[in-house]
């Protein structure tokens, strides 16, 4: 290694249980890389066996450093005390009774050789029982902002530099039980996505004890209400109002709604049709009495229907006000029609829907124009359903199915996804074009869908494009919907249509090449032939020679 940078470990410690304080000591002393040094403060234990042996650590090794503090000051206290020790250039994070896996810092170093400008690093975690078996591992994406507003996705193991530790405060009083989301918070405020680096293997094992957090989030609700506080607070310094709530006690996730500009944007809701007057009915009816967001505009595009009841339906629908039905007779090319409606429309924001789609959330237009309408997001997608309450989609994923996959297809209502991703706003690389939002100026300016895209991976392309501007694409859970998934127009890959799929798979292979293969949302350790979030057979990791 031609950098042997020193890391500090900070451990704050009161009355720790002594087997689990000396098995996350000698999880340090253990490391596969000797340029670390431990510093404990101890906030005043009142076990007559603590502090003996802290003492005795101290003069064991050089390398750990103690400092017992005079007077209890609860956790964000006490890590300031072992922060004041620190003389690394980076600082970790680590807590009384948790474990570090052999080559944590190993692989530390080995991200910090390859840049000089890191900020932040964080790694996959796992918990670890009482009797030291290993469970319920975390193998999480790259840095996901939207994401790190619903949960503190950096957590375990945290490596932070320590400079900008110091220049940001430290640990805040007050917010102990999510100091440490509080502090990735103001950091990522003082620094770039780019100097924030994911190690994707498992460098932390988070004990799960009865009454810890890592055994049940509800435990310690003051830690969840404490990181309400966090983000509320973040959101207002960088100047956006929201509202920031806890939708589900039992997970402690955040949910933010971001303030709607004013005067509110019309939204033109652009839905393609042939035929099948059932589904449209339900479609159009459940937007109608449902939606609660009062500026939209109906852009209803006739791709050749010809049966009498449809037509009359159509024609009545005309008459509404702020709705417009266009005729096409060409054959059907989802890029095409949607394009040609877009023309048409008024509105400076996009609301693509399939016609076999129902409305089940009145605000499901507000939710996600609450991203949408934000400059650094792109593409905007809704959770949709299958008639038997299975989610149908959660975001889209590159690599699955060659291509693209729905993560969590399938998944009944009631079960939150991996780590809750299904029901918490994030970052993801492609969302579907069965609900799609975006902003006119946005759509136009990436030329909308692609026409040579007639039927598959459409949305996925238009989505790649908003992400190669530098745009995020947004999956918002709260905006909900039925789909029947393309009941009107039959299945995609029947034989008959085998060649045109793969003409649009070729096609899509060509312009986007590697970028399938490496989801920047989706981690190399999870599956890329299932959609639940299964650990991958062989994990999709770069090997150290080629780093």
């Amino acid at each position: 290694m031609t950098t042997k940078p020193l890391i500090s470990i900070l451990m704050p410690v009161y009355n720790p249980p002594l087997p689990f304080l000396k098995a996350a000591i000698n999880s340090v002393l253990k490391q596969s890389y000797p340029h670390w040094e431990l510093c404990i403060a101890d906030d005043c234990s009142d076990q007559s066996t603590t502090r003996p042996y802290l003492e005795s650590l101290a003069a064991s090794d050089p390398r750990i450093k103690v400092v017992f503090r005079e007077k209890n000051g609860h956790i964000s206290a006490c890590s300031n005390s072992a922060l004041e020790l620190a003389s690394g250039p980076y600082v970790g994070l680590l807590d009384q009774d948790d474990e570090l896996d052999r080559d944590a810092l190993f692989w530390v170093a080995q991200a910090l050789m390859r840049s000089s400008n890191v900020d932040l690093i964080y790694s996959d975690e796992d918990k670890i029982d009482e009797f030291g078996n290993r469970f319920d591992p975390y193998f999480k994406c790259e840095f996901n902002y939207e994401l790190f507003l619903a949960q503190n996705m950096i957590s375990h193991f945290g490596v932070y530099r320590t400079a900008l530790v110091r220049k940001v405060g430290g640990f805040r009083l007050g917010l102990e039980g999510s100091q440490d989301h509080d502090l990735a918070l103001r950091v990522f405020e003082q620094s770039t996505p780019e100097n924030i680096i994911h190690i994707p293997r498992v460098l932390y094992h988070w004990r799960a004890l009865e009454g810890s957090t890592a055994f049940n989030i509800s435990t310690k609700s003051y830690a969840s209400e404490a990181g309400l506080r966090a983000i509320r607070e973040h959101l207002s310094r960088q100047g956006l109002t929201a509202n920031v709530e806890i939708p589900d006690p039992m997970t402690g996730h955040y949910r933010v709604r971001f303030a709607l500009q004013s005067p509110l944007p019309l939204v033109s809701i652009i839905i393609p049709t042939k035929d099948r007057l059932d589904l449209l009915k339900v479609c159009l009816e459940s937007i109608l009495q449902k939606t609660t967001y009062p500026n939209i505009e109906l852009v209803i595009l006739d791709n050749g229907s010809s049966e009498a009841a449809t037509l009359k339906y159509l024609e009545d629908i005309q008459k509404r006000p702020n709705s417009l039905v266009i005729r096409d007779d060409g054959p059907f090319n989802f890029s095409a029609i949607n394009n040609k409606a877009m023309k048409a429309s008024t509105g400076a924001v996009l609301l693509f829907l399939n016609n076999d789609t129902e409305v089940l959330t009145p605000e499901w237009v507000e939710a996600m124009l609450s991203f949408a309408q934000l400059p650094t997001v792109g593409c905007v997608g809704a959770r949709l359903w299958y008639p038997n309450e299975s989610i149908q989609h959660a975001g889209v994923f590159l690599g699955m199915g060659e291509i693209a996959g729905h993560g969590h297809k399938n998944l009944p209502r009631g079960h939150n996804g991996y780590f809750n991703r299904a029901v918490e706003h994030q970052a993801v690389s492609a969302v579907t074009g069965a609900c799609l939002m975006v902003r006119r100026d946005l759509f136009e300016k990436v030329d909308g869908f692609d026409v040579d895209l007639a039927v598959a991976f459409n949305d996925v392309d238009l989505c790649l494009k908003a992400r190669q501007l530098g745009l995020r694409n947004i999956y918002v859970p709260e905006a909900e919907l039925y789909h029947h998934e393309s009941v009107s127009r039959g299945n995609d890959v029947a034989p008959e249509k085998a060649e045109r799929f793969a003409r649009e798979t070729a096609l899509m292979k060509k312009r986007w090449g590697d970028i399938l293969k490496n989801d920047p949302y989706y981690s190399p350790n999870l599956s890329l032939d299932h959609d639940d979030f299964s650990i991958a057979a062989t994990p999709r990791l770069v090997s150290l020679s080629q780093q």
